[in-house]
């Protein structure tokens, strides 16, 4: 099947390989890391907050039909809205604007809707990538892990993006990357590109970890689909069909307002695929016991953080590694030595400790000691927990750890357990989190319950 071509200017000035949906989901997300890292903190998440943390000035009009983004002076970025708009639309129109701000060419116009007779047949691309960037910064990662266990049936779905003001789209993006069950989430519309279009298109589709089918960007959809029965905002339609390789999915989706300007409703919904469809992968096991006496069969890897700034490892799980095997930091002492231009955030050192035991060093916590904001660089651990999974699956290895990132690093556990789901679990490796046993006199504590 046919990749779809993108023809808008701005998603064109994006400079890289990605498909633009991937790129943009990226840079939202490293925006939000970046974010956080600043101190910015939820739920819920104050997008005026967010503004003074990207220098980004949020200001009321009531002039604005939704909101608009408009550059000034000194590169600095001005967003307008109408305060008199619902309190969950002006949420979702200052968060699409600010992911406005992630196209490369943002400063050379103000972003807002157009007259009719002025809008491009393609600037819904453009509209559709902003909602997807607006999700991610609505629903963060790490956010309302709640709702991993939350059915996924449309008629719940819509209670709960009113409990938590956000946009269903939203809400359905943030679903889909938390559940482990086998489905997904699509955006759809007619394009109105053609005269009397015929067919709804998927604009795009985000697979949960667990989704052993691929649906592409630009796809038709059955011309007989359900999805043509969302003939209004609000509307739901439900049934079983086949999109792809004769596969039956269960549908069900809901009418959202159209893009600028066009005629006929956008869909947004989610499909499920039988239990006994879902993809083998893993959820992580948590254990109490001490990391670096791993469990198991297998080739194991022992996975821990480390700062980009020390040459010993002086405190946290670091400390235990080095005073079991002290040959391994001698090593990575070694590896410093001689490779210091790759002694950075984002890279990690493997050493072998004995038989079939090794150790995997990520680098991404910036600086050691006492901080008022946390040192760890999450956009560094996704990088680093690639590598791992690429490690792993070579040696067919478990990855074994203790809840990283959330010592001296002062890591959010929430953040940092869904990357590890999303780039290792979801690739198919056991992952194994140890926690040690609470220390302390429990036995005299309860006897003497027992006895009062």
């Amino acid at each position: 099947m046919k990749n779809f071509i993108w023809t808008h200017p701005s998603v064109k000035a994006i400079e890289t390989n990605e498909d633009p949906i991937q790129s943009i989901t990226s840079k939202a997300r490293k925006l939000v890391y970046e974010a956080i890292e600043k101190g910015w903190s939820g739920p819920p998440f104050n997008l005026f907050n967010l503004g003074e943390l990207l220098n980004i000035h949020i200001r009321p009009n009531q002039r604005v039909l939704d909101a608009r983004t408009i550059p000034i002076q000194n590169n600095r970025v001005l967003i307008e809205y109408n305060p008199y708009c619902p309190q969950a639309r002006i949420r979702y129109s200052i968060a699409h604007e600010i992911a406005h701000t992630l196209f490369p060419d943002y400063r050379n116009s103000v972003r807002e809707r157009k007259s009719k007779s002025a809008m491009h047949k393609d600037d819904w691309q453009l509209e559709m990538l902003c909602n997807i960037g607006a999700a991610e910064i609505l629903m963060p990662i790490g956010s309302f892990p709640e709702l991993n266990n939350e059915k996924l049936g449309i008629d719940h779905l819509l209670e709960l993006h009113d409990k938590f003001a956000v946009s269903c789209e939203a809400l359905l993006l943030r679903v889909v990357k938390v559940t482990s069950e086998p489905c997904f989430v699509f955006c759809c519309s007619k394009r109105e590109d053609i005269d009397k279009p015929k067919y709804y298109n998927l604009d795009y589709c985000v697979s949960s970890r667990t989704m052993p089918l691929e649906f592409n960007t630009g796809m038709k959809l059955p011309e007989t689909s359900i999805v043509g029965e969302c003939l209004a905002v609000g509307f739901t339609a439900k049934g079983n069909e086949c999109w792809l390789h004769n596969q039956d999915i269960h549908i069900e989706c809901v009418g959202l307002a159209p893009y600028p300007f066009h005629k006929y409703p956008r869909v947004v919904g989610i499909g499920t695929l039988p239990k006994k469809e879902k993809k083998r992968t893993y959820e992580i096991k948590f254990l109490k016991g001490d990391a670096t006496c791993p469990r198991g069969e297998k080739n194991k890897i022992i996975a821990f953080i480390i700062n980009d700034k020390g040459r010993s490892w002086g405190a946290g799980f670091a400390r235990e590694v080095q005073k079991k095997w002290p040959l391994t930091l001698d090593e990575f002492k070694h590896w410093v030595d001689y490779n210091r231009s790759e002694f950075k955030l984002g890279n990690v050192f493997t050493s072998r400790l004995e038989g079939d035991i090794s150790t995997f060093n990520m680098i991404c916590q910036r600086g050691y000691g006492e901080s008022a904001k946390p040192r760890i660089r999450y956009e560094a651990l996704e990088n680093c927990l690639y590598k791992l999974s690429e490690e792993a699956k070579s040696k067919n290895a478990t990855v074994h750890m203790p809840r990283i990132g959330c010592g001296q690093a002062g890591g959010n556990w929430l953040i940092i357990k869904e990357l590890i789901e999303n780039n290792l679990c979801a690739k198919g490796i056991e992952v194994f989190v140890y926690d040690l046993p609470k220390r302390g006199n429990n036995r005299k504590a309860s006897q003497a319950v027992l006895f009062k």
